[in-house]
């Protein structure tokens, strides 16, 4: 499992876009507003995942 930190979500459309984009990479994924975190658990590379959230206009902090 991979937890991506993302800044910029806001509200829950904000969280329902992420799931979204990391989910047609065929992930599955548990985004936190409060936390402002993507928990990720696929075979996508880190360069995927963040580029899938950053072409959303977010920010991706870091992967861990």
């Amino acid at each position: 499992m991979k937890t991506i930190v993302i800044s910029g979500m806001h509200c829950e459309h904000c969280v329902a876009r992420v799931e979204k984009a990391l989910k047609a990479l065929g992930e599955s994924v548990k985004v936190d507003l409060k936390k402002g975190t993507a928990e990720v658990s696929g075979k996508a590379s880190d360069a995927e995942l963040k580029n899938a959230v950053e072409d959303l206009g977010f920010d991706v902090v870091e992967i861990r």
